[in-house]
């Protein structure tokens, strides 16, 4: 009998013994509890009891339960409760003085060339673009600002201009064809206040005034969405390296269904304390595209949703994993498995990596695709 040495393809192995088992009615038990939390692991095992074989197997104590090493590529996902909604809304100001003589409704849908209210029975009209309009575009000036109004004016079917940074008599000729078909004074002159640049077509979400209201330049006079649905989540900004813009990400609707995302913004907020007393906290705030008709569509069926946001945190292609429950803690540290030959069973040291979906990464000597280690009762 030998003194409980492990073993390592049949021989003895130096320095590396299991924890023993105690004997229950002729049969061994082993137990092994692996708790994972935050990339911290604990673990925990009942020892081997009585004796074994010169050579240092188990022999006719095999484990009650066997599992295979596999060779697969583990993702770790890490949730956050999010919003289902349109996303953010943007706040619009009015630039131009006078009176709101027409306003849209809430939840309508307004696209490129449209009317976002008026002003004095005058459209202010929608136009698509990143650079807010600062300034008055009329001829002789040149910018980002006036390229960005050439192209809409070519997108909406003007011509006999060439889009570029320029304000020549060529845009403003166009630009007067365009001020007669809006009933506009015809002056080449695009006044600050007439265009809002949005980046896409908007969803009216809310009004910040009413119909017969003095307009003037700061005023806000209403709020706008996407027209797509899309999910709204914070994160702490420990968690900001889990973010990435174009980043892939699950959602799980109310109903458990899953659908497919993609982070499309990545801001950081500040969030007013919750009372007088409280410090404001900086939050990592993320906006999911919801990608493909499919997953727009199954997201049609709410209008406003909790739902969670489940974030890649990591992942490891193509390695050896096996239960977690498989893992037992070694007398001199560590962890091990028991490997399971035949009738015979070795504990074999191993290397642990990723912890996730109950299953971890393994790797070392003897540890092999196919392999069966044992498992608890």
């Amino acid at each position: 009998m030998t003194d409980g040495t492990a073993v390592r393809d049949g021989e003895p192995v130096e320095g590396l013994r299991p924890r023993r088992r105690k004997r229950r009615g002729g049969r061994i038990a082993v137990a092994a509890v692996v708790v994972a939390a935050g990339g911290a692991v604990a673990a925990a095992s009942l020892g081997l009891g009585g004796g074994s074989p010169a050579d240092g197997t188990v022999e006719s104590r095999l484990p009650p339960k066997t599992a295979e090493v596999t060779r697969k590529t583990l993702t770790e996902a890490q949730s956050a409760d999010g919003e289902l909604g349109y996303g953010p809304a943007t706040a619009v100001a009015g630039r131009l003085p006078g009176t709101l003589t027409r306003l849209p409704g809430t939840g309508d849908r307004i696209t490129r060339g449209r009317a976002l209210y008026e002003v004095d029975d005058r459209p202010v009209t929608l136009m698509y673009g990143s650079m807010p309009a600062y300034r008055a575009l009329e001829q002789g000036i040149e910018g980002p600002d006036v390229k960005q109004l050439e192209r809409n004016l070519k997108a909406l079917g003007y011509s006999g201009f060439t889009v570029d940074e320029d304000y020549t008599y060529a845009t403003a000729e166009a630009v007067m064809r365009w001020q007669e078909d809006r009933g506009l004074e015809e002056t080449g002159v695009v006044e600050l206040g007439r265009v809002v640049f949005v980046p896409h077509a908007v969803r009216v979400d809310a009004l910040q005034a009413e119909k017969g209201d003095p307009t003037a330049p700061g005023r806000k006079i209403l709020s706008y969405t996407g027209t797509t649905r899309a999910v709204t989540t914070e994160l702490d900004t420990a968690d900001q390296g889990l973010v990435k813009k174009g980043a892939k990400v699950t959602v799980t609707l109310p109903d458990d269904t899953t659908i497919n995302g993609r982070i499309d913004e990545v801001s950081t907020v500040i969030k007013p304390g919750s009372g007088p007393n409280d410090d404001p906290a900086t939050k990592v705030e993320v906006v999911v595209e919801l990608t493909g008709k499919k997953a727009q569509q199954a997201a049609g069926a709410y209008t406003l949703a909790s739902v969670d946001v489940s974030f890649t945190a990591g992942t490891r292609k193509n390695v050896l994993t096996v239960p977690v429950a498989a893992l037992l803690a070694l007398q001199e540290g560590g962890f091990g498995v028991e490997v399971v030959t035949g009738s015979t069973s070795a504990y074999v040291p191993v290397k642990t990596g990723l912890f996730t979906g109950g299953q971890v990464e393994v790797s070392g000597d003897g540890i092999a695709e196919g392999a069966i280690v044992g498992m608890p009762g």
